[in-house]
């Protein structure tokens, strides 16, 4: 997602909290001690695990291991497609590539299910800061080692920054920017060294990220769309697949860290294997017939009127509500502000009016949603009211820039009569788009050179086709050229890629603490024209810039609360998204085959890792 930034007044201030980090005292993970070997690193206050745990509180140490999962991926990342897949590498923008891949490879930290912002050591042992907050030393287990039998050394891991800097996907990429060098001393040391102006929790996602083996990627192609298996580390290996199809990850038995702290409880199915649907519904009825097994559904009416298949009016599955995890998240279309037709916020705002969020609610969704209106929804972060005096005191420097609503009560997305055809709201919407330069033109709306306004949804679902429905026949009344487009999953991949499309469908989660570069890249001026990134209205502002900047500055969790308080307040005003709904729950389908702990983690839903296969209960439902 990626939002508007508001512009700074003073050129004095802009310097100060947009470009001048360098400038600034250096807070990185400021309670984290620098010269000493840790085991973990936080981003504000303790670590939940000691050196010496024995496993993540949220897994069951004595998981069984075998059977087979057979699931629908509810999330993906990077260039992973739920629907085809022509590639079997993850990590690059080019291609298809199934979900999942992460699983095969090691990473120098992990990050619990259970604990905000932190992460703990895995192929590294231990990490040591430098007093100037700018180098980590990573010392490396002696275990790790490659599928192949060869160790992982440091070289692999220098090589694998390196690469991923220079020809990584760019969500990858683009957060090595102020890497300056990936060094390994020797086998087991390696060093990552900033350049100073780095976000102060960049390290919690860059210690996450894939290691790659050097052997294999200097024989082969790194950026070429490829079948071919790379050699990989972690708990599971592509074991089988069929190009846009299925694929299967085998859990390796031998694998190095499976009694290290962090794995024990995890991975514990035999097999994970992914099916592949380009529909929704044979996806579903791929599930009712057994070959599917998991499932989180995303509809509401089938949720609601369609799991009374035999299987489930005999108990074999089940229906089962799971709560969300406590982070923040948006979900919205994304309007495409590169475009001229759209530059205007009046047009935005008079476009997000014809969408009856209330009518859709109670037609389609069963009211089982509610109306997103922050973008931090679902956490302490999101704004509400008027500013405190501490949110006051970002915003007031910014007051002659910002539109004057971010200083009234947080902005609400207006509700409707919920028939669906809300006139008061149709002709406000006419009324900004007049005030935007738009001219009646017979039924027609059109700009001042007498070119139609028209809008094209970009989809990849034919569920939405149904769910925008109302909204088109809306804009229409008042004028605007208003289409559907749905394009098959690769063409829709590409075209998210490279901006073309006037308006789609984007949700986006930050996780339980959100970094400056994780904020950045949805709404940072500098990936606005990036193919790749997730800035998808592609709105430059460096109002919006400073605030993000400030969140790579902030001492505390309350002093981050403040601050993206206040952005969220700006990016609110700005209208460039048209925000959609939110659910409380995971709307989970199952087998009766598997068994979890009882108590779901707060930050994640990893199923595939931390819920295992119960033999008893898959041979009483005849999955034996």
């Amino acid at each position: 997602m990626t939002i508007t930034r508001r512009q700074f007044g003073k050129i004095s201030a802009l310097a100060l909290m947009a470009g001048g980090l360098a400038a600034l005292p250096r807070v990185s993970l400021a309670s984290n001690p620098t010269g000493k070997r840790l085991h973990g690193l936080s981003a504000f206050g303790e670590l939940r695990y000691p050196a010496d745990y024995k496993q993540f509180g949220y897994v069951n140490p004595n998981a069984p291991k075998g059977g087979v999962l057979n699931f629908s991926v509810p999330n993906w990342g990077y260039n992973q497609n739920p629907q085809t897949f022509d590639t079997l590498n993850s990590f690059v923008l080019k291609g298809n590539a199934p979900p999942r891949m992460e699983l095969c490879f090691d990473t120098l930290m992990t990050a619990p299910a259970d604990e905000a912002s932190a992460i703990y050591g895995s192929v590294a042992e231990t990490v040591e800061i430098s007093e100037d907050r700018n180098t980590y030393t990573f010392h490396l287990r002696s275990e790790p080692r490659w599928h192949d039998g060869t160790p992982l050394t440091a070289y692999d891991v220098a090589f694998s920054y390196d690469l991923l800097k220079k020809e990584g996907h760019p969500q990858l990429a683009l957060s090595l920017n102020n890497l300056d060098k990936a060094e390994a001393l020797d086998d087991r040391t390696i060093v990552l060294a900033f350049n100073g102006q780095q976000s102060d929790r960049a390290i919690l996602a860059i210690a996450i990220m894939p290691i790659l083996s050097k052997a294999f990627y200097t024989e082969n192609s790194f950026t070429d769309s490829t079948m071919i298996t790379p050699l990989t580390s972690g708990a599971y290996t592509v074991k089988r697949l069929s190009a846009g199809n299925f694929i299967e990850y085998e859990r390796v038995a031998d694998y190095w860290a499976k009694d290290m702290p962090f794995s024990v409880g995890l991975g514990n199915f035999d097999t994970i294997r992914i099916e592949f649907y380009r529909d929704r519904q044979a996806a579903f009825e791929a599930f009712k017939k057994g070959k599917v097994t998991f499932r989180e559904e995303f509809t509401s009416k089938t949720w609601a009127t369609e799991y009374d298949f035999p299987a489930m009016k005999e108990g074999r599955a089940v229906q089962k509500l799971f709560p969300a995890e406590k982070v923040p998240s948006f979900q919205g279309w994304a309007v495409n502000r590169r475009l001229e037709k759209f530059k205007d916020n009046r047009t935005v705002q008079a476009v997000g009016l014809c969408f009856d969020f209330e009518w859709t609610n109670k037609n389609f969704f069963y009211d089982s949603y509610s109306r997103t209106h922050s973008f931090f929804m679902g956490s302490e972060l999101q704004a509400e009211g008027k500013p405190s005096p501490e949110e006051l005191a970002l915003l007031d420097p910014l007051r002659d820039q910002l539109d004057p609503s971010v200083f009234e009560q947080a902005y609400l997305q207006p509700a409707s009569n919920g028939s669906g055809r809300d006139r008061t709201r149709l002709r406000e919407a006419s009324k900004l788009l007049k005030e935007a330069g738009w001219v009646q033109k017979g039924r027609a709306l059109v700009d001042k050179n007498g070119k139609p306004f028209t809008i094209e949804f970009l989809i990849r679902s034919p569920t939405f086709e149904r769910i925008l429905g109302k909204f088109v026949a809306n804009l229409k009344l008042i004028g605007v050229e208003a289409t559907i487009r749905l394009v098959d999953p690769a063409q829709y991949r590409s075209r998210l890629d490279s901006y073309d499309f006037d308006i789609t469908g984007v949700g986006r989660s930050y996780g339980a603490t959100p970094t400056k570069d994780a904020l950045e890249k949805l709404f940072g001026s500098q990936f606005a024209k990036t193919n790749g990134n997730a800035n998808y209205p592609g709105l430059e502002n460096p109002a919006v810039d400073a605030l993000i900047a400030k969140v790579g500055t902030a001492k505390s969790r309350e002093e981050l609360t403040v601050i993206l308080k206040a952005l969220d307040r700006v990016l609110r005003s700005t209208h460039s998204w048209i925000p959609n709904w939110y659910s409380a729950n995971h709307r989970v389908a199952y087998w009766d085959m598997f068994g979890y702990p009882e108590k779901k983690p707060d930050y994640a839903f990893p199923v595939e890792l931390y819920w295992w296969f119960d033999t008893e209960k898959a041979a009483a439902i005849g999955k034996g």
